[in-house]
């Protein structure tokens, strides 16, 4: 085959798969068998594979998923991505009616759409082609992801239609539907591994993969709702739907023009009952203004744009048989209830257990077996029992008592204001199992490779009891282990001894003291020096130290006063980490003392951790959000616009990386 003969080859599959992927995944249409569709893929990428030379990221073979990425580039979006104002009942929506009337003469009429409960995306399109995607991020910079996206065969690589702007931005929302959604947590039960809570947290999880080949087997899709750009060939909201999916996208004809509050009403009422049938999440509606004119007039406030404004539903509420009550174990030791249910279809998903919280809810409700129960999910992700239908209680039903021992280790358990905790923190496998996983958790020791389910296969092979234990592991006590291997073996042994290099705070927060958080840990290693200052200590001393109060004062103490906790200690002191403070970890100078800190952006000379700790060092400290209290925002390259923002509306000096610099030097 000659190079023109390829070329032509090569560009008439592409066209051919390209139009088998619209009809089949936008029109729902299929006119070429899965085999067929094969066939000429895999031609193409052969014949891409002897041409390198015709190479075009926006190939259907590209939809397969590309090799791993290091990182995710940072790039700023040319039209802001702002938040929408939401709204949780009808007079809300009635009084944004009322004021946005007020800011133009024109009549208007609005574009009334569903909210899909996905992960926003815009997608860059020049000369048709798509050019890149980024996610949201802080709404003035998103994370470049286009890798990821063109695996999504409901995103279009190349636009149709004859009126697309030379450039184009068409933003809209990634979605898992919730057929796909129960087909990836089947796979995970399958093989033994967690399940996933929600699709959201899927798809958002998905799409930040450094592997697009893992992303493509995810089968996301793409729902648009919104183009910018100068030059569009519409003028108005509805049209701008009706065009996009002209242009090829996934676009539901699930939207009406509304002109008044009647119809907007309407659609709501429709749509409460309808969205559980839809097969993408929903959790509300969209109203924006039809008109692309007065949507400018209106214009913008610093969050979100005055012309639209989300209306949220009602959390849906839906009446189950109670099976029976079981009590789990956290790591703290804390004993949360669990209602196991007759299976019931809640916000699009199967639910069969909902937490309890704990006894005083418990006897609130007034819990007896065999009730049936009213199940709702808190915040639209966790199932929760919110009443019961005492009416078709049987007569002579017992109540559910909460327990008084551990359902595991049987140890009396000992209530702390709402809550039971069981105090065997020692030999109570789902506690010991929990510490474990916190103390490798990244802000800990930061050992990888070790996730629930490795952990607790270790522990049923009885190679641990308890975290000292992970340091007397080796290579041939796992290699043969099921899913690992040898090459997996060595790298988690390799990051368990890496981890003896972790500073003393990060060690006294993987200890899972309770109440004693990273903030609190590095307060107290700084303070204490060394871990046998620390044990010595009596309650008064913990609490007169700025940031500890007397709550974790008497945690701590309890904690050591554990002779086997102390037998932890003196384990881990032998497996070589470290329960001093390095002298560099150590205060400088205390130029920077009683100042506090907001750090924003990124930085020349230190990363954000190692600045952190500088501020630290020469006296001063960190804090999370700019307040009044704030001293300095200290300002790198790309800070966040909202802390920019609100630091100028304060009067908050603003300083840079060298400004730093000069104050400590």
């Amino acid at each position: 085959m000659t190079k023109e003969e390829a070329k032509k080859r090569i560009e008439k599959l592409r066209n051919e798969l390209r139009e088998a992927n619209y009809k089949y995944y936008v029109l729902a249409q299929p006119d070429m068998s899965d085999y067929e569709f094969d066939k000429k893929l895999e031609e193409l990428q052969k014949l891409e594979q002897a041409f390198p030379e015709f190479y075009d990221p926006n190939s259907p073979t590209q939809r397969v998923g590309g090799e791993p990425t290091t990182e995710f580039k940072t790039v700023k979006h040319k039209y802001p991505m702002l938040s929408l104002e939401k709204s949780y009942n009808i007079q809300d929506l009635k009084d944004w009616i009322n004021r946005i009337s007020k800011l133009v003469d024109e009549k208007f009429t609005f574009c009334v759409e569903l909210k899909y409960d996905g992960v926003s995306l815009s997608n860059q399109y020049i000369d048709k082609k798509l050019v890149q995607s980024l996610t949201r991020g802080d709404g003035i910079y998103g994370d470049d992801v286009t890798a990821n996206a063109r695996t999504i065969r409901t995103l279009p690589l190349i636009l149709r239609g004859d009126d697309v702007p030379h450039e184009v931005f068409v933003r809209g929302e990634v979605m898992i539907s919730r057929e796909n959604f129960e087909r990836i947590n089947k796979e995970q039960e399958e093989a033994g591994l967690p399940t996933y809570m929600n699709a959201r947290n899927l798809a958002a999880g998905t799409l930040k993969l450094l592997d697009p080949k893992i992303v493509a087997q995810r089968n996301l899709d793409f729902i648009a709702y919104f183009m910018l750009g100068e030059q569009l060939p519409v003028d108005n909201q509805c049209d701008a739907l009706k065009k996009l999916e002209e242009w090829g996208f996934f676009v539901p004809h699930d939207y009406i023009k509304a002109k008044n509050l009647d119809q907007i009403m309407d659609f709501i009422l429709d749509w409460g009952v309808k969205r559980f049938d839809f097969p993408y999440d929903t959790d509300g509606i969209v109203v924006k203004v039809n008109e692309f004119d007065i949507q400018k007039k209106l214009g913008y406030t610093a969050k979100s744009p005055r012309w639209a404004m989300a209306y949220k539903f009602p959390a849906e509420r839906k009446l189950t048989k109670l099976l029976g009550v079981d009590f789990q174990v956290g790591r703290t030791g804390k004993v949360t209830p669990v209602a196991n249910l007759a299976p019931v279809k809640l916000a699009g998903t199967i639910v069969k257990r909902a937490t309890l919280h704990n006894e005083d809810n418990m006897k609130k409700l007034d819990l007896h077996e065999g009730d049936y129960v009213y199940v709702e999910k808190a915040g639209e992700v966790i199932p929760q029992v919110v009443g019961v239908d005492k009416s078709k209680r049987k007569p002579g039903a017992k109540p559910i008592q909460f327990i008084d021992h551990c359902p595991v280790c049987n140890t009396p358990l000992v209530k702390q204001g709402a809550d039971y905790f069981c105090v065997n923190t020692t030999t109570c496998e789902p506690q010991i199992k929990a510490q474990i996983e916190h103390f490798v958790s990244r802000k800990a020791m930061d050992i990888e490779g070790l996730g629930p389910e490795t952990i607790d296969l270790l522990f049923k092979e009885g190679l641990i009891h308890n975290v000292a234990d992970l340091y007397q592991l080796k290579v041939d006590d796992l290699k043969d282990l099921e899913r690992l291997g040898e090459k997996s073996a060595q790298n988690i042994i390799k990051s368990i001894q890496k981890s003896k290099n972790q500073s003393f705070d990060r060690v006294l927060y993987g200890l899972g003291i309770r109440h004693v958080g990273a903030t609190a840990a590095k307060i107290l290693a700084h303070h204490f020096k060394n871990i046998d200052n620390l044990m010595q200590a009596s309650v008064d001393e913990i609490t007169k130290i700025k940031g500890i109060g007397p709550k974790i004062a008497e945690s701590i103490k309890n904690y050591f006063s554990n002779p086997q906790n102390q037998a932890l200690i003196n384990k881990l002191k032998q497996a070589g980490l470290k329960f001093s403070e390095d002298e560099e970890s150590q205060a400088v100078d205390n130029k920077l003392e009683n100042k506090k800190f907001v750090v924003s952006g990124s930085f020349k000379h230190f990363s954000r951790d190692a600045l952190k700790e500088s501020i630290e060092k020469h006296g001063g400290k960190v804090v999370s959000s700019v307040s009044k209290n704030t001293d300095y925002l200290l300002a790198g390259e790309k800070p966040g616009p909202s802390k920019v923002s609100k630091a100028q509306s304060l009067n908050i000096p603003i300083i840079s990386e060298d400004d730093y610099l000069k104050m400590i030097s």
